[in-house]
């Protein structure tokens, strides 16, 4: 008997394992890379200007530490990140579940609110025409009978699309480079860069971010000892997307503000590709901006739907329609009650909170044998993670204030 379908079903297996890696690591890097981290890539270079490549950096290694060790842990146990934390503690699980929720709502309306934005640029639409359609078409992407895959190629397609439009600003501004690198390792006043840093580092691992790949995987089949060096790369590969983007949309708006040129503060990271490029710059925008709200919106229904499962059996069996009802929901918000300001501080100040508490659990985790088994969490990865939980909970402690400006 011929062994040659055996080794065509592992090839097949191996390629499909490939595809849904790429696709984890792509929905977590364009989750990250949502109307914020526009906004916020912008604003911080003006203000900083070649110094800022210094927090850039040491975001990267932060953010590298977080996401491996989540994406080992929840793929060695199988269990997501909420399973995870019932384990450790009777119950966290279910109120983290809720924050991350309510965390990811209140950033989805936002992400529909620049979906919605960039489509206005680009064809001069009313604004809440514009977000009913960029909602629909995110309804769109899940209505498809195998969502999971449809997920994979247009959060991949999307992110490529942005990493080369954003690419060739960089190219066309003509940012002082060399700067730049001598900056990454020598800032100027290192001590105003530790809000910045911060700032980074939760919106690029907070909330739902940090599992949005780790939970796709789950629901790849893709878990398990013996993945462990392919889920360790999907996680690094998520970051280093994620950083290109940053890195790039950086020197782009550096050779903007290294020029002298100051960006309108109402809408920082659109003048500065205005003032590169023109009204092409600014069309080129709209579309980043398209792209990055549509691919947010897909990553923060999925993974908020995703830790709402363990509430409720019904909410498992129906999640392709929870993840509609999340989608419809931030929709309709945001189209009738306009510019969620306060929700989106109330979203990042849940965001604050909960990464100290999810990264903590997944650390106290790895030393659990009824969820790791047999597996030895390395050290270094460990002290790392313990390192970044103390960061974490300094975000936390400054997101009360932003708590504080809502009750009041």
């Amino acid at each position: 008997m011929s062994n040659e379908p055996l080794i065509m079903t592992k090839k097949e297996q191996k390629k499909g394992n490939m595809s849904a890696l790429i696709g984890a690591a792509f929905i977590m890097a364009t989750s990250a890379i949502g109307p914020g981290f526009l906004t916020q890539t912008a604003t911080f270079t003006q203000q900083f200007a070649a110094s800022f490549a210094f927090v850039i950096l040491l975001s990267i290694v932060l953010d590298i530490g977080a996401q491996v060790n989540v994406w080992s842990i929840i793929g060695v146990s199988g269990m997501r990140g909420q399973d995870i934390a019932n384990k450790i503690v009777p119950g966290l699980g279910h109120f983290v579940a809720v924050l991350v929720a309510l965390g990811g709502l209140a950033f989805n309306i936002g992400n529909i609110g620049g979906t919605a934005l960039g489509l206005n640029v680009l064809t001069g639409l009313d604004i809440k025409v514009c977000a009913l359609i960029g909602g629909a078409v995110g309804l769109g992407i899940f209505v498809s009978r195998d969502a999971g895959p449809v997920i994979d190629k247009i959060t991949k397609v999307l992110g490529m699309m942005m990493i080369l439009i954003v690419g060739y600003m960089a190219f066309a501004t003509h940012p002082p480079v060399g700067e730049a690198v001598f900056r990454a390792f020598a800032p100027e006043n290192p001590g105003l860069l530790v809000f910045p840093t911060i700032t980074l580092l939760g919106g690029t691992v907070g909330g739902y971010i940090t599992f949005a790949g780790g939970h796709r995987l789950i629901d790849a089949g893709i878990t398990g000892q013996q993945n462990l060096r392919e889920i360790r790369k999907g996680a690094i590969m998520g970051i280093v997307i994620a950083s290109v983007m940053r890195v790039l949309l950086f020197l782009a708006i550096l050779g903007v503000v290294s020029k002298g040129l100051q960006l309108d503060a109402s809408n920082p990271a659109a003048s500065a590709f205005q003032h590169g490029a023109g009204v092409i710059g600014y069309k080129f925008f709209g579309l980043v901006l398209l792209a990055a709200g549509l691919t947010s919106v897909i990553g923060a229904a999925y993974t908020s739907v995703s830790f709402l499962k363990t509430l409720h059996p019904s909410i498992k069996k129906f999640e392709k329609q929870w993840i509609i009802g999340f989608i419809g929901a931030s929709t309709l918000i945001m189209a009738f009650l306009g510019k969620p300001a306060k929700l989106l501080i109330l979203a990042g100040s849940l965001n604050g909170l909960i990464l100290p508490i999810t990264i903590g659990v997944i650390l106290i985790a790895s030393l659990r044998k009824d969820i790791v088994g047999d597996y030895k969490h390395p050290k270094w990865l460990l002290v790392f993670g313990f390192i970044i939980v103390a960061i974490a909970a300094y975000a936390g402690l400054m997101s009360l204030k932003s708590l504080q400006m809502i009750v009041h």
